[in-house]
């Protein structure tokens, strides 16, 4: 019987298994949301608080003091009384006279802020002004972890512990931790700038979009990703991805949007919110105001709140100069750009101005790095500066918002 002989089979063909069906995936998070916190992250973030809240505590006592109701001057200084009505009642139901016969209307004020309190008065037992102080607290934390975690991008965790500490103890910082849209605004800003740096298009024109919504200055945002963008797409020499083409197009869309519908409310399009704006001697004017205002400041003297403010606004542009000896990022450099341009060429209160650089979070690089080396060599001089900044910004702060008669 003949033999049959074996045959291998090791280069047969075998059918491949089947693939294991996947469900789909929802869009990518930001790549910080899916990784964990970064290194030092949560010291840098308690030194925030532990300020914030002792700044918080010297204002309930500053209160005290003065027989004020202790909480008045965190949810009911100024523009929070502004905020605090549209939530309750929505817009077109509150206007002022003033002196001079201006008719200032609640328009000027954008919605994203009164639209949370609302909402969280809603399904939560809060009052207005407690939703509005909780969105505020809330919003800093997640600003100062934004700021962290870009200063932790950019230099590592000495810069960014410095970043969040100085930060902290800006001369408005006191405005982190008041029912304003400062905190919120910072939020969506810092993380916006975060997603452009590590090319999460979309997801910074989204958040972009929502800055637009928070407050006027909102637009910084827009076009610090629109510029990033359009640079990106000059070094890809046209050949971007969609993302950031489609996060250049969102990004404006909510300020955009609101002035539009402002606009149409008023029955001038176009420029309607400009109008309302200008009652509230709220416009830019090239510098004009600004220069008249130091003119007379110069001549006439002040109280301790507009030299102040003087000094830090000169301090404001100074180091901006600074950061862009930094070469800095691109969209930083911008954000922090037009926000210095529209306090020095922006008309208006000249006390309010400070608040309005406490967002630009980039101009504090310079001085990060420096409170860096300085601890690397002699900690002890660090220590002192920064305890005479935290003692200085926590009575300021006080000060503004419980003792002065200026506006925030």
């Amino acid at each position: 019987m003949p033999k049959v002989k074996r045959v291998s089979t090791s280069s047969v063909p075998r059918p491949e298994p089947a693939a294991p069906s996947r469900p789909l995936r929802p869009p990518a998070l930001p790549r910080i949301a899916r990784r964990g916190i970064p290194e030092g992250a949560l010291p840098a973030l308690a030194l925030f608080a532990a300020v914030r809240v002792a700044g918080i505590i010297l204002v309930i006592v500053t209160n005290a003091v003065r027989g004020h109701p202790l909480l008045k001057s965190l949810a009911h200084s100024w523009d929070s009384r502004w905020y605090l009505h549209i939530a309750a009642q929505g817009y077109g139901h509150k206007i002022w006279i003033t002196p001079q016969g201006a008719v200032q209307s609640d328009w000027a004020f954008f919605p994203l802020y009164p639209g949370l309190i609302r909402a969280l008065t809603t399904v939560l037992p809060f009052t207005p002004g407690q939703a509005a102080l909780l969105i505020s607290w809330i919003a800093a934390g997640v600003a100062a972890y934004g700021v962290y975690v870009i200063g932790h991008h950019l230099y590592g965790r000495g810069v960014a512990t410095a970043l969040v500490a100085l930060w902290a103890v800006m001369p408005h910082s006191v405005e982190l931790t008041i029912a304003y849209t400062e905190s919120l605004f910072a939020a969506l800003a810092v993380w916006s700038l975060y997603c452009v740096l590590k090319g999460r298009w979309v997801w910074a024109g989204a958040l972009a979009a929502l800055a637009g919504l928070s407050r006027p200055s909102g637009f910084a945002v827009a076009g610090a990703v629109c510029i990033a963008a359009a640079y990106e797409v000059v070094r890809q020499r046209g050949r971007a991805p969609a993302g950031v083409w489609a996060g250049a197009m969102l990004a404006p869309l909510g300020w955009l949007g609101y002035v539009l519908w402002v606009g149409s409310r008023t029955g001038d399009l176009l420029g309607g919110y400009f109008k309302v704006q200008s009652a509230w001697d709220s416009r830019f004017d090239f510098g004009v105001g600004s220069a008249r205002f130091t003119k007379a400041l110069l001549l006439h003297g002040g109280g301790a709140v507009y030299p102040a403010a003087l000094v830090i606004v000169a301090a404001g542009v100074l180091l901006f100069a600074l950061l862009c000896l930094e070469r800095a990022p691109l969209a930083l450099v911008v954000f922090a750009g037009i926000l210095v341009l529209l306090v020095v060429g922006g008309s208006g209160s000249f006390s309010s101005k400070p608040r309005f650089l406490l967002p630009a979070f980039p101009l504090l690089i310079p001085m990060a790095r420096a409170l860096t080396r300085t601890w690397r060599v002699r900690p002890a001089h660090a220590v002192v500066v920064y305890g005479g900044l935290t003692v200085m910004s926590l009575l300021f702060g006080a000060f503004v918002t419980v003792v002065a008669h200026s506006p925030l």
